[in-house]
């Protein structure tokens, strides 16, 4: 396994001269995800805030359905931009994160399934304790890549795959992402303006850490698999 500056290294080489597209597409995504998030959580401080106003069950209902039928293939679609970006130089990266999300593979619903069963397995660990939903966390952490790259995988599948490319190599995954405390204090002091360039620092970086997951094992174990 490289170190954390390798990774990072790697991650900068991957973003110069791709800065601009990478933090446009940062933009892009943080934009729709207030505008997708904001109106349901608006709601929920209006109502601990004590205020009289109450949506209508349909509006709230139906903000958490966009969330699951249009965020959750975007976030699919975002982090997969980077990891094109990584492994190609395709620097086209708002366009891939639409691609990906809604016309690529098989389809915008087997990301919508993928991610919502992700998401639901992580919570249901982490009703018995915070600790095993964190740790359950970081071993589904690359189903959003596999999902896309390998389509003809079933979604309990694609998570399963995840699951053994993080086997023995969470904790690996976790430092990588505690060496950027420095950047994610640096871009609170800046009123959160430092975060466009760090998310895409962030997600380059994390794509590196797949790349040499599969180079480990992660590709052997998927095409003996596609044999059999």
């Amino acid at each position: 396994m490289k170190t954390n500056q390798e990774f990072k290294s790697e991650a900068r080489s991957a973003l110069n001269g791709n800065w601009a597209q990478a933090v446009i597409a940062t933009i892009i995504f943080l934009l729709l995800l207030s505008a997708l998030c904001g109106p349901r959580y608006a709601s929920v401080l209006n109502i601990s805030a004590g205020s009289p106003l109450i949506l209508p069950a349909y509006v709230t209902y139906g903000g958490t359905l966009l969330i699951v039928l249009v965020l959750y293939p975007l976030m699919a679609g975002y982090f997969n931009s980077f990891r094109i970006l990584f492994e190609t130089g395709d620097n086209r990266l708002s366009s891939n994160m639409f691609t990906v999300a809604f016309g690529e593979g098989r389809g915008w619903l087997h990301l919508v399934l993928g991610m919502l069963l992700t998401y639901v397995y992580i919570f249901l660990w982490s009703l018995l304790l915070v600790v095993p939903g964190i740790i359950k966390a970081f071993s589904y952490a690359m189903t959003p890549y596999i999902l896309v790259e390998h389509p003809e995988l079933g979604i309990d599948e694609a998570i399963d795959k995840s699951r053994d490319l993080m086997r023995g190599h969470k904790f690996d995954y976790f430092w990588l992402l505690l060496s950027f405390i420095g950047w994610w204090v640096a871009s609170i002091i800046t009123l959160g303006i430092g975060f466009i360039w760090l998310i895409p620092y962030v997600q380059t970086a994390t794509a590196a850490f797949y790349r040499e997951l599969k180079e480990g094992k992660g590709d052997n174990v998927l095409e003996a698999e596609r044999v059999l």
